[in-house]
């Protein structure tokens, strides 16, 4: 019964408390992650989870510096207004 209860309560709170989540570096990063930890040492998951994380931290980085660079090329293009 103590299980049932546990188990109803996880499936409602993330059910309430969880956001969509963006997957891009998340599924290359655990595949790669998760084939390193089995033949490192039996321990595909935690590799996996790893990997997720890393993906993911990867592609905000790149997202971060491309928007630096964009915003710094749309600067320069524009033309500099004199004033009188």
């Amino acid at each position: 019964m103590k299980a049932r209860f546990f188990a109803i309560a996880l499936v409602s709170s993330l059910a309430l408390f969880s956001q969509a989540a963006s997957a891009k570096g998340c599924l290359k990063g655990a595949a790669v992650g998760g084939a390193a930890g089995h033949v490192v040492d039996g321990h595909g998951v935690a590799g996996a989870a790893a990997g997720c994380v890393v993906g993911r931290h990867r592609v905000n980085k790149k997202a971060k510096q491309e928007a630096a660079e964009s915003s710094a090329a749309q600067a320069t293009s524009q033309p500099a207004t004199s004033s009188r």
